[in-house]
């Protein structure tokens, strides 16, 4: 359930100087678990408020868009560096957004056990930190990777957006449309993120 997390850790870090790029995948990691510990405790009451998992959404959205921007192969003027504070801040805050499916399924297999609960979610940093790591270094040498990163945070948003109880209640969306909300959100945070490239550049 950790992929979607690696996958935004390693794209807020590319942008870093290789040297800080262990640490900020590292302190980004831990910081996130940490918080994510602390919610568990609250998840189930808080997915069942309509309006979270949408906003939560949202702010994915705002996320993915600017992580490719930060990233893109073919942005001429794309930041080189930023600082390890900003790429940590980023870390957190989308690990804890997207983190509602990990959370409920460490949260139902710890059966309410604090030690089992620390330690699952404990487990998962060095799997992440090993991910995110990799990923990393294959976009310096794939940047197309940067792209199918986009698309999964854009997936990601979609679906929490669509999946929000206040909005069920509203669509009563199937299957078919959920996917297609998905599908959507993958392909638009990307033409989103290349037309705002394109009009920074001019």
């Amino acid at each position: 359930l950790a992929g979607d997390n690696a996958g935004v850790i390693a794209m807020a870090v590319r942008s870093l100087y290789p040297r800080k790029r262990k640490q900020g995948i590292i302190v980004g990691a831990a910081f996130a678990v940490v918080l994510r510990i602390a919610l568990t405790f609250f998840a189930a009451k808080l997915l069942t408020i309509g309006g979270i998992k949408f906003f939560g959404g949202l702010l994915i959205t705002w996320i993915a868009v600017k992580l490719f921007m930060d990233g893109a192969p073919q942005d001429k003027f794309q930041k080189l560096a930023t600082t390890l504070r900003q790429a940590i801040i980023t870390i957190v805050i989308a690990d804890l957004v997207m983190s509602t499916d990990n959370i409920l399924a460490v949260a139902g297999a710890s059966h309410g056990n604090l030690f089992l609960l620390i330690f699952g979610l404990g487990l998962s940093i060095p799997f992440v930190v090993f991910t995110s790591r990799l990923l990393s270094n294959l976009m310096d040498k794939y940047p197309f990777i940067i792209y199918i990163g986009a698309g999964i945070l854009g997936r990601v948003a979609g679906d929490m957006m669509l999946t929000d109880p206040y909005i069920q209640r509203l669509l009563h969306t199937n299957q078919f449309v959920e996917y297609l909300t998905q599908a959507a959100f993958a392909v638009g945070v990307i033409l989103v993120g290349k037309l705002l490239l394109k009009l920074r550049a001019q």
